[in-house]
């Protein structure tokens, strides 16, 4: 009895410890979204379609090329189609350390010259859409405090309701709300607001997918409600852990472009 009782009271204990293991705090449950495993590189194709408020649509065909140096991440984007952004190019290195922030690039062939994206242009929209160059960077989770407000399904999925507050308060979003998929750690939605406090756009992944054991956005739609304007990102022809050379990513192949 003394055996089955000590036996009991174990089960009881196991059982009250093990919900509580499972307990994430916001930032615990950003730093996975954030360190997500996405392969060592991946090559694809970016249609992004630019909606105006009167249903107009630009479509721009981009080859994008991405690689973890370890310490670095690295991305170039090379603008194909339509010819008035021909051979126009991009490109963003996100560092590792917390305390270093992205540096970006981008190549204007009418310029023919690469120019450093500063600092105070981070808030500018890239390139006609509704990303501005901060938001195709990567946001370190201890740059913002994080805050579960709940847990809901969002398209069927579990998920934890995550707002972060900039710790700069001078930072171009006053805050930001997402929808992170229990698990896959993917956000699913991402609610923006202004640096006054009010709503100014939503991120929503259409697609996702498994490709080689790692959940890979495929489709995302920006809506931004204050311009009534719209930017669709769709991903193609992906291709993960092919061996992208480490000199894909410099500012000579940004001038040479896709040959």
């Amino acid at each position: 009895m003394k055996r089955l009782s000590l036996l009991a009271l174990l089960l009881l204990l196991t059982a009250i410890t093990i919900p509580a293991q499972n307990n994430l705090t916001g930032l615990q449950i950003m730093e996975k979204v954030y360190n997500r495993p996405t392969g060592n590189d991946m090559e694809a194709n970016l249609t992004m379609i630019l909606i105006s408020s009167s249903g107009n649509e630009r479509v721009r065909e981009i080859k994008q090329y991405i690689k973890d140096f370890g310490d670095v991440e690295k991305k170039i984007m090379f603008f194909i189609k339509p010819a008035d952004v021909r051979n126009t190019s991009f490109m963003n290195w996100s560092y590792d350390d917390p305390n270093k922030d992205d540096d970006q690039w981008i190549y204007l062939p009418a310029l023919k010259k690469v120019k450093r994206i500063s600092s105070d242009s981070k808030g500018d929209y890239f390139m006609g859409s509704d990303f501005t160059y901060d938001d195709l960077g990567d946001r370190k989770p201890n740059e913002d405090t994080h805050k579960i407000l709940r847990e809901e399904k969002l398209n069927g999925e579990d998920c934890y309701v995550i707002e972060s507050i900039p710790k700069d308060e001078d930072y171009m979003y006053s805050k930001t709300v997402t929808w992170i998929v229990k698990d896959k750690w993917i956000g699913l939605k991402k609610e923006f607001y202004d640096e006054d406090g009010e709503y100014l756009k939503t991120l929503n992944i259409k697609d996702y997918k498994n490709i080689k054991g790692y959940w890979i956005i495929t489709g995302t739609e920006m809506d931004n409600v204050q311009k009534n304007h719209k930017t669709i990102m769709k991903l193609s022809n992906v291709k993960i852990d092919i061996g992208i050379p480490a000199n894909k990513f410099t500012e000579r192949m940004m001038k040479r472009g896709l040959k």
